[in-house]
Formats: C-alpha cells, structure tokens, sequence
C-alpha cells in the first residue's frame, strides 16, 4: 500500500516538473520574441537588406509578397497587423505605385513608427518627355491601369550600386530603433556591401562593358542599363499595351537591331511579348526583379542579359 502511494506521489511531482519546465519554457520562449524587434519593407529584395545586417534580431513583414505587382497589390489585414508591431518602415521611397497609394494609410496604423526613405541619394530617373506625354494624353487614368510612377521610375534596386546607398540608409534606420547592436550592425552592412561591390564586378565582367540593347516588356532595368551602358527597348509604356502601330515598329526596331529575346516578369501579361517574339523569331525569358536572393539573383539576371544583348 505504502509502496503504491509513494509510486502516485513520485508520478504526480514527475508531471507537475515537466508541466514548470513546459511553463518555463513557454515564457522565455515569449520573453525570447518580444525581444526581437519587426520592421516593415515594400518589396522582397529589401527583407535582403535587413537580414544581411540584422541577420536573426529582426523579424521583417515583406507588404508586396512573392508574385504581387508594386503596382496594384493591396495589404491584407494581417499584414496591417503585423505592420502595427513594426519599429519601422523602409520604403522604396522612389515612387513605387504600392507606396504612393498605401503609404500615408499604413503610417495611421502605427503613428509611431519610424518611416526610412530608402532612396535617399539616389539621383531618380525620369520618364522620358514623349512617354509623359502620351500618359498625360490617354483616356485612361492611373486608378485604371494601377501603373502611374509620377514621372519617375521606381525601380532604383535593380543597380547594384544604387542597392548600396539602400543598404546604407537601412543600416542607418536600424541603429536608430536599436542603437545597443550598431557594431552588431555595421559589420555585416560593410561585409554585405563587398558582397554587392564583388557582384558588380562580376557583372562587367559578363557584359563586357560594349553596350547593347535588349528589349523588356515591362521598364523595370533603366538603372541597370544606365549603370552598364545599355539601351532599354521597352514594349509596355506606363500600363499601356501598345498599339498596332506600336507593335509594327517594336517589330522593326528588334529585327533591325538582331533582337532575338523579349524579357518579361511573372507580375505583368506576356502576351504583347509573345506576338513580338512570334514574328522576329525569337523566344520569351522571364526575368524576375522582385526576387528576395538579391545577389544570386542579379546572376542570373545579368546572365540572361548577356544572351539576349545585341550589340550596336
């Protein structure tokens, strides 16, 4: 009897051990996530450029997720709520479409947040005169395409060196909401910009430094292009699909110049491009500039490019 009572007693202090220890556990576990700070980015490449320098102290909400478009993804209300939890927003900041429509919005969601305009000292191209022109001229308004840029094109990350001046001004966000782990910080900011720098290197080394043109549906590489010596043939202008006319003198312009490949992006319709490559004989390659593997994903870009580039 005293032997079944003792065993009873010894599996009732076993349980209620593990049951602490499980207690325990929970709460570091908790007191472990509350100690890790959440930040907010537009675009995929971004969460990049906050891991490489945080690595594992910060958590980041991606608001444009994989396969979204900057020009018409709207938030859902769990990304509403987790950016209620965020120290800080690091935009674009070079008129993405996703920004100039939701910005002011997601800054009522959480007043205290800090907002990083990541495109600080990065000059900005403008369109070019004859394309603002024709989207002053259209019937068709921004709420219906969702592509209006303002004049300006956005796609400032797609040069390496403009992807350093965005890393800088993240690590400088950074050490503002959490200033105990700026040496933390800054080394992997300077390890990661040798990074970039190593893969600008491989770049020229790919593309010669000839120039060249290449033809895109979508303008999303006029910063590589300028930073590499290249000319941009673009098929889309400014959410537009072109016209017959259009199309005929694409068709001219890539014959002329011996252009055999049309580079699009899973985010926009292909099917402009299909026609264009149908009759010059060519073949369609998706290019992605949203993807999150930043680096690796300039590989492959600047690999693609470099097949489908023809030389002036």
């Amino acid at each position: 009897m005293n032997r079944n009572i003792k065993l009873i007693l010894s599996i009732c202090t076993l349980f209620v051990a593990v049951f602490m220890s499980g207690c325990i556990d929970q709460t570091e576990e908790n007191a472990s996530q509350e100690d890790v700070l959440v930040v907010a980015v537009s675009i995929l490449p971004q969460q990049e450029f906050v891991e490489k320098i945080a690595g594992d102290r910060i958590n980041v909400v991606v608001l444009i997720p994989p396969g979204a478009s900057p020009a018409t993804h709207e938030p859902t209300a769990g990304q509403l709520r987790d950016v209620a939890d965020a120290r800080a927003y690091f935009t674009v900041g070079s008129g993405l479409p996703f920004e100039n429509v939701w910005l002011e919005k997601i800054e009522t969601v959480n007043e205290d947040m800090l907002i990083v305009d990541c495109s600080e000292g990065i000059p900005i191209i403008e369109m070019h005169e004859e394309e603002h022109e024709e989207e002053q001229d259209t019937e068709v308004n921004e709420e219906e395409t969702g592509h209006d840029h303002g004049g300006v094109d956005p796609h400032i990350w797609t040069s390496p060196m403009n992807a350093k001046i965005m890393v800088e001004n993240t690590y400088l966000g950074l050490i503002k909401i959490d200033p105990d782990n700026r040496d933390f910080y800054l080394q992997n900011k300077d390890a990661y910009l040798k990074e970039l720098d190593e893969a600008d290197a491989r770049i020229r080394a790919t593309l010669g430094g000839d120039g060249g043109s290449f033809m895109t549906y979508h303008p999303s590489w006029d910063y590589f292009a300028t930073e590499y010596g290249l000319d941009m043939i673009t098929i889309e202008e400014e959410g537009k699909e072109p016209s017959p006319k259009d199309m005929q003198r694409l068709i001219d312009e890539a014959e002329e110049k011996n252009i055999k490949v049309i580079f699009v992006q899973a985010q926009f319709s292909t099917q402009s491009a299909g026609a264009i490559a149908s009759e010059i004989g060519g073949e369609v390659v998706t290019v992605d500039p949203l993807a999150k593997d930043y680096i690796n994903n300039l590989d492959i870009i600047t690999e693609a490019f470099s097949q489908g580039i023809t030389k002036d």
